[in-house]
């Protein structure tokens, strides 16, 4: 399901593409930029802040369209991570292209954030399914 950005009580004021989906109880983020960098990161990070202030909890951050992140495209996801934490809440990133997986491990961000390469397998994980009795 698509909902508008109206449809999630967001506000007009940001600048920055985003898509917004749900699946379930996980809301997948989809940057619509090539750089995640200082120009944006305050944005994107409040756009999140204000899904987290609505008691959204799951968030799946697809980086397809993402070429590039900074210094402050980084804060602005380790923030989010730290609030989510303060409210038993997760956040994992897929669809992430080699240059940047590279700056997660340099970074030891590989260590912090599950990443998976396929949206899938990152849904899989946020909402696995029940396996059957036997």
């Amino acid at each position: 399901m698509i909902l508008a950005y109206s449809d999630l009580n967001l506000t007009e004021k940001y600048s920055m593409d985003l898509e917004v989906k749900t699946e379930g109880s996980i809301v997948l983020l989809k940057p619509i930029t090539k750089n995640l960098d200082a120009s944006v990161s305050t944005d994107f990070k409040a756009k999140v802040m204000d899904l987290i202030n609505q008691g959204n909890t799951c968030f799946l951050l697809d980086l397809s369209q993402v070429d590039f992140i900074d210094s402050s495209g980084l804060g602005a996801i380790i923030s989010i991570l730290k609030n989510l934490s303060l409210n038993n809440g997760n956040i994992v990133i897929c669809e992430i292209k080699a240059p940047i997986l590279n700056l997660f491990k340099l970074t030891r961000m590989d260590q912090i954030f599950k990443i998976y390469p396929h949206q899938k397998e990152a849904v899989d994980f946020l909402m696995p399914e029940k396996t059957p009795h036997s």
